[in-house]
């Protein structure tokens, strides 16, 4: 059966210790900052160069939120529209200065998170309180912490590991584990505190890294059997369709992965033949990508309130404490904000690592659906606990690590993601369009080396000499 019109599949596709209340002007001129990384025993306060370049808040769109992002950020977080636009700007900026300062600390990196109405507040945390000056100096609150964000990651796989060796009775019992940078600890969720002590002791940890949550919320992958507004698999199960993606010139979208397995057919909301599931990783992640029929075009588009679209303009992670929204088949378009990245959760079915943890709600029918931050796509949807009525908690895999596992290039609106004022030059060195790249990357472009500042995944117009606000001349 063929799809009546093509045009219209964005219908279908849901795809120093400084505050910065000044605006946005401050904020761009912290974000063009170059901090030098001080040697392990001292650190020192870093030249300031000239800033170069267009700003965070332009380069990632932030300065040109829709209608029904600010809309929903009023709803869910009690923002103005003000409001809600200072609090994208503060964001988009506050990523590039936490990226310059993560690269620089090295090792003593424990963490970074935005706070405040506005998110005009950014803290980085350093195992090392010669950091002090120079975080500071870079645009930051600092916090001496004991423990470095890797020796924390490194204590949650431990946990993991433990628990995922008898999901059945250790991992449902502590569904979730996750690194809480705020606190400097890592989180266990149990559904007793003897469950929590059993799973630490079998992981070996430091007890004293550790903080447990009791709570009786068991975690499930949100799918449901019932009809929706959304695709469907094998006529049976609905989910909800990330983001549009390309491979080559295969168009299709992500999804998650417990919503099928390669080889799944797919049929769109309105029960027209749709397309097929290529790979799928479910569990231990949680993604999966469907390739489209013909009929079927990708558009950088999700599904927003009343069913307006809000536009996709890249995949740059948000920091903790950023807002973000999410849109589904079953519930819809919510907003909430990111409570920690590198997550565990262990549900029935198995643990998935390396999930982002929100405060935004989501029900059955709404898995596989997009989470975006601003204009950038963050993830989708993977389970949770609670639901739209009385709130709840949700799990999103990130998008990017399912781009570089199947080698999808996100489709985004290339109009919103050249830089005002520049003109693409001829690629050259290692530098690539559609690779993923992770903070600390190096690349080479035009004969000079570069270090990332922020994940994300590099379009065509982001080349690193004209985006200071994800490159750093090395």
């Amino acid at each position: 059966m063929r799809f009546p019109d093509p045009s219209k599949l964005r219908e279908y596709h849901l795809m120093a210790r400084r505050h910065v209340g000044a605006g946005c002007a401050v904020l761009t001129a912290l974000g063009s900052l170059v901090l030098m990384s001080p040697s392990p025993a001292t650190a020192t306060a870093p030249s300031v160069p000239p800033a170069e370049g267009s700003s965070a808040t332009r380069t990632l769109g932030a300065d040109r939120p829709s209608a029904e992002v600010l809309h929903a950020l009023g709803r869910d977080l009690g923002l103005t529209p003000a409001e809600a636009r200072q609090r994208l700007s503060n964001e988009a900026e506050a990523g590039t200065r936490a990226g310059r300062l993560h690269n620089a600390l090295g090792s003593r990196f424990a963490g970074a998170w935005v706070h405040g109405k506005t998110s005009a507040g950014l803290t980085v945390a350093t195992t090392d309180k010669a950091d002090v000056a120079a975080i500071e100096a870079g645009g930051a609150d600092a916090k001496v912490v004991k423990v470095a964000l890797a020796d924390l990651r490194s204590a949650k796989q431990k946990l993991d590991t433990a628990a995922t060796a008898t999901e059945a009775t250790r991992g449902r019992r502590t569904p979730v584990r996750y690194v809480d940078v705020v606190n400097n600890r890592v989180t266990v969720q149990a559904t007793s505190k003897a469950a929590a002590d059993d799973l630490i002791k079998a992981a070996k940890v430091d007890r004293s890294r550790v903080s447990v949550t009791v709570s009786k919320d068991l975690p499930r992958a949100l799918y449901d059997i019932t009809g929706g507004d959304a695709y469907y698999i094998n006529d049976e199960a609905r989910c909800s369709v990330g983001f549009s993606v390309t491979k080559g010139e295969q168009q299709g979208f992500v999804s998650a992965g417990h919503c099928g397995n390669a080889g799944d057919t797919t049929t769109g909301y309105n029960q027209v033949d749709q397309g097929t599931f290529q790979n799928s990783v479910f569990p231990g992640h949680d993604y999966s990508w469907v390739a489209t029929d013909d009929d079927w075009t990708a558009t950088p588009h999700v599904k927003g309130e009343g069913g307006a679209t809000v536009t996709v303009s890249g995949s740059v992670q948000a920091l903790v404490g950023a807002s973000v929204c999410r849109s589904g088949s079953t519930t819809g378009w919510h907003c909430g904000t990111i409570q920690q990245h590198d997550t565990s959760v262990t549900y029935p079915e198995g643990t998935v690592t390396g999930v982002t943890r929100t405060t935004v709600c989501a029900e059955p029918g709404d898995s596989g659906g997009p989470y975006i931050s601003g204009s950038q796509a963050q993830g989708v949807t993977s389970g949770g606990s609670g639901d739209c009525t009385r709130g709840g908690t949700t799990y999103y895999q990130p998008v990017n690590p399912a781009l570089s596992a199947f080698g999808l290039t996100l489709v985004t609106d290339t109009a919103t993601t050249q830089t005002p004022g520049t003109t693409p030059e001829p690629e050259s060195g290692t530098w690539a369009a559609g690779a993923v790249y992770d903070v600390g990357a190096q690349v080479t472009y035009g004969g000079v080396t570069y270090v990332c500042l922020q994940p994300h995944q590099a379009q065509g117009a982001w080349q690193p000499a004209a985006t200071p606000a994800l490159w750093q001349k090395v």
